[in-house]
């Protein structure tokens, strides 16, 4: 089967993978060498001829180091190995019989540049020792390059928890297989520096999550025109300009027309304001989609902007005010698709309302929320998760911190309303608008504000073309 270089497994599903390969005929062994050889490669280049420091722990992830130690030693490298503990699995036992060089003790202070930390991996759950805690610190502080193989030790792989205070921080993170949800999710992820994959053959798994990639866009085709490629309607409300933001935004992210539907003031002169009663106005059966919710209010007149807008069978992208104020009730007729864009205050809103308690990780309660309401969720911030209720989940690469700024998550809302509208289904429109959004940052020189993120998001779109 191919391996998917996007799929992102939990700790259970990678460790199904992997007897999945055995059962095929691959030797544990084998695979070590796979992971260790591939891992090493890596680890040549960031040392560039640097003395190499490897911590080897009891598992297989120390097994890995081993292997990783020798083929550095083969080609010429300088390299040390630290065994925290004698190896407990047979094919670490044999990874290590085969290194070559001298194993030392926990008590040798190396003088390694570069340190490569493989005492533990995917599959922990329980915090470090204090003896390991203390030589991973202690090693750590010595060696100026730092890289974590697979997950940094201490860190929980399926919710990115730090299961120890004061770890250490990475240059590089070299993922083993697949990416695992901890490499995208707060509050680990900062700490891992650069990521990079290493494949072992693992196959693409139905069931996996997924990493949200570039968008595969195309240019319209010769017969379209602006209602082929989509009306949007953008409703406005107590705050008009938080949906001028997001209207401008989806002008540039692939809808073909986009009206803002109230307020108006300071619009661009290409953006057709209406200001007709919403309830009038949505009886024009060619839109295609509606944002609803940024600048919105929390009164009674948006509470009823709301309703009027998702009683209407368009599909919908909810943000900002209007999810505060959406409850079951809203969503109770409806069978076109509705998109959730919330941060984490808004996110504890809508768990309040669809009677849900808020426990487990951030995938774990953007899954029930998706699953309860019916809804497309995307739990933005920092580290940002897709949820959908077929459980489809996918995850967003750390994107520009700069993006820490009041309105982006209005750029969002439109980038992703414009998807919808152009055509894409929820799931899609909601992964293809979040990797729009990421991009554009990467663009706009920092700082920036949420009016200069909205003006590069049309070359974040040229580029998926």
């Amino acid at each position: 089967m191919r391996q998917s270089p996007d799929q992102v497994l939990t700790a259970a599903q990678m460790r199904d993978a992997e007897q999945a390969l055995i059962a095929d005929g691959i030797s544990v062994d084998e695979l070590m060498q796979r992971a260790g050889r591939g891992a090493a490669e890596w680890v040549w280049r960031v040392s560039g001829g640097r003395a190499v420091t490897v911590l080897c722990g009891p598992g297989n992830n120390g097994g890995d180091g081993y292997v990783i130690a020798e083929a550095i030693r083969e080609r010429g490298g300088t390299v040390a190995v630290i065994a925290a503990s004698e190896s407990k699995t047979e094919a670490s036992r044999n990874a290590r019989q085969l290194y070559c060089g001298e194993v030392l003790g926990r008590d040798v202070v190396p003088q390694g540049e570069v340190l490569v930390d493989c005492l533990f991996g995917t599959g922990l759950t329980r915090p470090l020792d204090v003896d390991d805690h203390a030589l991973l610190n202690r090693l750590a502080a010595s060696h100026p390059r730092r890289v974590a193989i697979d997950l940094p030790s201490g860190v929980h792989a399926d919710n990115g928890l730090m299961l120890n205070a004061s770890l250490p921080d990475w240059h590089l993170t070299l993922a083993l297989g697949a990416w695992k949800p901890a490499h995208f999710l707060l509050p680990a992820a900062p700490t891992m520096g650069a990521l990079r994959l290493v494949p072992i053959g693992v196959a693409d798994l139905p069931e996996a999550g997924r990493l949200i990639g570039r968008p595969q866009l195309q240019a319209p085709a010769v017969d379209d025109h602006k209602y082929k490629r989509g009306l949007l309607g953008v409703i406005a409300g107590a705050m008009p300009g938080a949906a001028l933001l997001a209207a401008r935004t989806a002008q540039g992210a692939g809808a073909g027309y986009v009206k803002l539907l109230g307020g108006g003031e300071g619009a661009p002169p290409d953006l057709v304001v209406d200001r007709e009663p919403l309830a009038e106005v949505l009886t024009d059966s060619r839109y295609a989609a509606l944002l609803v919710g940024p600048g919105l209010g929390r009164d009674a007149a948006a509470r009823e902007r709301l309703a009027v807008a998702l009683s209407e069978p368009i599909p919908a992208v909810v943000d900002a005010d209007g999810l505060v104020l959406l409850s079951p009730r809203n969503l109770a007729e409806r069978e076109a698709p509705v998109i959730a864009t919330p941060h984490e205050g808004e996110l504890f809103a809508l768990e309040r309302a669809f009677g849900l308690d808020g426990s487990g990780s951030k995938v774990e309660r953007a899954e029930a929320l998706a699953r309860m309401s019916g809804m497309v969720v995307v739990a933005k911030g920092a580290d940002t998760v897709v949820a959908a209720p077929d459980g489809r989940v996918a995850f967003a690469r750390r994107a520009s911190s700069w993006l820490s700024t009041a309105g982006t998550g209005d750029v969002l809302a439109g980038a992703i309303a414009s998807r919808l509208a152009n055509g894409a289904d929820a799931f899609a429109a909601a992964c293809e608008g979040v990797w729009l959004h990421g991009e554009a940052a990467r663009h706009t020189p920092a700082p920036f504000t949420a009016g200069q993120l909205a003006e590069q998001v049309a070359r974040a779109y040229a580029a998926c073309l």
